[in-house]
């Protein structure tokens, strides 16, 4: 609460209509009535699932306890759109002047005030955190220097610095997530000069715009990308900030997942009986131990959390294409905005190399992909996102691509059958480079989501046939087969100027090794890792032991539900055939600075 000696100081310099237009307007933010809201946070149009409420609970962020909202379906993302709708609100309630700023921190609101407006400002935003709780703090602090906003004390310290951060926390019920300053907003102070407003600090467009600037009316979600295809409401900027930048993604980026639901009976037996060899088929190739055991294809419901990772951390993706064989996932929405199963039949260009249980042969015939974006991310199920990213993670603004490279060496030497099949595929990608630009290749590839092209991927299948074919062909994973998605697109798109090194905060973690559980914990304990994968090469002495483990940890770290999960959770796996037409491509989702739909900032 404001404290009376504060609260009387208010009353005396705050005209009444202005103190009850703010409280109005936090009423209103306070219940969030408006269910674009509701789905900006995360949440669905069409049921109770996620929804705001007025709950609040004292909740634990890096070490110390705050007050928080309690909000089903919240996101990272979502949480900072929140933020910026509330302090929007608060200056348009109270009639203050104000323009959004595309900041130097790309994905961090900011509002710009004139620094003559600071004093009333300052008061109403106290009148604003005395309704909904909430923390200001230097922009430059860190959560720790975040205090309760709804007092003068708080504000006095403040006043030498003209960019603040402003936050209204959030947590999901679980309480395993809570967004506090890091995903606030921050409100700068410009200075007048000779007919001039000057920026406090550097920004990414201007030093100074007109005190006359007009004003023009925009969606908040130019300046606080949500998930979803829905703003939070509208704010005013200067025409400056409406411009596409040479720094803002202008195409659309999509994802694409390869699943198997190893306990589908009818896969399960195809399966066996290609392995083994089926009577009057040609006695089937001798496999490495690793390339057809049951690990390879066991699922866990790792691409539900997988997807929640996409969803929580990433919703600048356009479209999400699952590639199966027929199968669906039964919690799975195939009506949601943005989802669509694709079978291996819609993909390949040989029917008669199907069915195949190689990921290798599938990855080379994702580019077949009907609608898919030019630049898309390739994940397989055991690899998440793990905090907040931007597509300039994966793409540089031009187009050109990404790719993050281990430590680890691709082995010296030709194939040799007795090579683990991810060393003799590097193998097969190295002499391939070799051959084509007589260059060295030595580094594999880290476990992350893959940036990739379709026309590179193209090239490849016309520049590679044989080698191309040979990989489609292979049932199982053999030494022949060439890492099309996960090495060779890389080093080709390298080597012909289209994709780039860069680094990655990637952590990997081997499920059935002994210190898997003390690393997960950890990593759950801090959260600092951009993605990592969760995978096991070997079958674990104790499966059901390793899948509590893990289904604890994952429904820790991802407990807030994605949009492409059916309410109910759904009924078990079906075919494709089994279930409704999956949605068409997603079309809108929100425009930022002035761009067309469906593109990534």
């Amino acid at each position: 609460m404001v404290p009376a000696g504060a609260r009387k100081g208010i009353v005396r310099r705050v005209p009444a209509p202005l103190r009850s237009a703010v409280k109005s307007s936090f009423g209103s933010v306070d219940a969030i009535r408006s269910a674009t809201v509701v789905w900006a946070m995360g949440g669905r149009r069409n049921g109770p699932r996620h929804s705001w409420t007025s709950t609040r609970r004292v909740v634990r962020i890096k070490g110390r306890h705050v007050h928080a909202l309690v909000v089903e379906g919240a996101t990272a993302w979502a949480a900072r759109a929140r933020n910026l709708h509330i302090l929007v609100a608060a200056l348009e309630a109270g009639g203050v002047d104000y323009f959004c700023v595309r900041g130097a921190t790309k994905d961090l609101p900011t509002v710009a005030v004139p620094a003559a407006q600071r004093e009333a400002v300052e008061e109403m935003l106290q009148i604003a955190f005395d309704q909904t709780p909430g923390y200001v703090g230097a922009a430059t602090a860190s959560e720790s220097g975040m205090r309760p906003g709804d007092g003068a004390k708080s504000w006095r310290p403040l006043r030498k610095h003209d960019a603040l951060r402003v936050a209204w926390y959030v947590t999901d019920p679980t309480e395993e997530v809570v967004y506090g300053a890091d995903q606030g907003c921050d409100l700068e102070f410009w200075e007048e000069r000779d007919g001039q407003l000057e920026a406090p600090r550097p920004n990414r467009v201007v030093t100074e715009v007109p005190v006359d600037a007009p004003r023009h009316t925009v969606p908040q979600a130019l300046f606080a990308l949500i998930p979803g295809a829905y703003s939070t409401g509208s704010a005013r900027t200067v025409a400056e900030f409406t411009q596409p930048l040479a720094e803002d993604h202008l195409f659309p980026i999509d994802v694409v997942y390869t699943w198997v639901d190893d306990s589908d009976p009818q896969w399960s037996a195809e399966r066996d009986a290609f392995r083994s060899g089926r009577p009057g088929d040609p006695a089937p190739p001798a496999l490495h131990a690793q390339a057809a055991n049951d690990a390879r294809f066991t699922s866990r419901d790792e691409l539900l959390y997988s997807l929640r990772s996409l969803h929580q951390y990433a919703p600048w993706v356009r479209t999400v294409y699952l590639v199966t064989a027929g199968q669906v996932p039964g919690w799975l929405d195939t009506d949601a905005p943005g989802i669509k199963v694709v079978d291996h039949r819609e993909i390949f260009s040989d029917p008669t190399a199907l069915p195949t249980f190689n990921s290798h042969a599938i990855e080379s015939q994702l580019h077949h992909i009907e609608g898919l974006s030019e630049h898309f991310l390739y994940l397989n199920d055991d690899v998440f996102f793990g905090r907040p990213l931007s597509a300039d993670r994966f793409f540089h603004t031009n187009g050109l691509t990404k790719f993050f490279q281990s430590k680890a060496l691709i082995p010296s030497g030709p194939v040799d059958t007795d090579d683990l099949p991810v060393n003799a595929a590097g193998k097969n990608s190295r002499a391939l480079i070799e051959r084509s630009f007589g260059t060295r290749i030595a580094q594999k590839m880290k476990h992350t989501p893959h940036p990739l092209r379709r026309s590179i991927l193209s090239d490849i299948e016309l520049v590679y046939s044989a080698e191309h074919h040979r990989t489609q062909h292979s049932r199982f994973r053999s030494p022949d087969d060439v890492p099309i998605a996960s090495s060779l697109h890389h080093y080709y798109g390298f080597h012909t100027g289209r994709t780039t090194t860069a680094d990655l905060r990637y952590q990997y973690i081997d499920l059935a090794a002994d210190q898997a559980q003390r690393r997960l914990d950890s990593l759950l304990a801090h959260r600092n890792f951009d993605t990592f994968c969760l995978n096991d090469t070997v079958e674990h002495p104790d499966p059901e032991a390793q899948e509590r483990m893990l289904r604890s940890f994952l429904d820790r770290y991802f407990p807030v539900p994605s949009r492409f999960e059916l309410p109910d959770g759904g009924v078990g796996p079906t075919r494709l055939t089994d279930r409704r037409a999956p949605s068409p491509t997603l079309d809108a989702v929100p425009t930022q600075h002035g761009l067309a739909d469906g593109v990534a900032r």
